[in-house]
């Protein structure tokens, strides 16, 4: 009898309370809501992003086997050092087989031309080839455009799905993110003002700090 109590006990042999093994499933509730939150009020933007503030993910993305520049020399990749360059920049992660991502574009290219920041390119999960087609047929905004053929590089990003767009500071961190496919007026009052904030703030000396460094 007393062995039965003891195992229905709420605490452990030592004493200690087992409610922490309830703390992961109730972070999970709460970012669950908060995503469903976000869907159910039409502005995927209000997601919980822990990488806001932080350094970008100490990620390289290859170059897009054979594109070629307006000038015919290949178009590179960039690493996580290119935006850290003093400058603010745009990152956008997309596929071709994305249907939200062929509505973005022309505001992409937009963004591109009314800013004047360097904006990085992040093919996800695509085959060449049909990667090229789209922005032949859709227009370049890249400065740079890498590839994630496996999805790791967006894992570290934190990206929930295609497209997703990051705004970079001076000093290479992430100072805001939207969630799914720019809209005229999330770019006109939100995306815009994000970068001119992003220009404004001073740049720190040298490499942004990194958590165990």
């Amino acid at each position: 009898m007393t062995a039965e109590v003891r195992s229905n006990d709420a605490t452990t042999p030592g004493g200690r309370s087992r409610s922490w093994l309830f703390v992961p499933l109730a972070i999970f509730a709460v970012v669950a809501g908060l995503f469903a939150f976000a869907l159910r009020s039409g502005d995927p933007s209000k997601l919980p992003s822990a990488l806001i503030g932080k350094p970008v993910p100490e990620v390289s993305f290859g170059p897009l086997d054979g594109l070629k520049g307006d000038n015919g020399s290949p178009v590179p990749g960039f690493t996580f050092t290119d935006l850290a360059a003093g400058e603010p920049a745009v990152v956008n992660f997309w596929a071709s087989w994305c249907a939200p991502c062929v509505e973005e574009h022309p505001l992409l290219v937009e963004l591109a031309q009314r800013s004047g920041v360097k904006v990085y390119g992040v093919n996800y999960k695509d085959q060449p080839e049909a990667a090229r087609r789209f922005l032949g047929r859709y227009g370049n905004p890249f400065t740079a455009m890498g590839v994630d053929p496996t999805g790791r590089g967006a894992i570290e990003w934190g990206v929930y799905g295609m497209p997703e767009t990051f705004i970079i500071d001076r000093s290479g961190r992430i100072a805001y993110k939207h969630v799914g496919p720019m809209t005229r007026s999330s770019l006109q009052d939100k995306i815009l003002p994000a970068i001119k904030a992003a220009s404004a703030s001073p740049a720190q000396s040298g490499p942004p700090a990194r958590s165990g460094s």
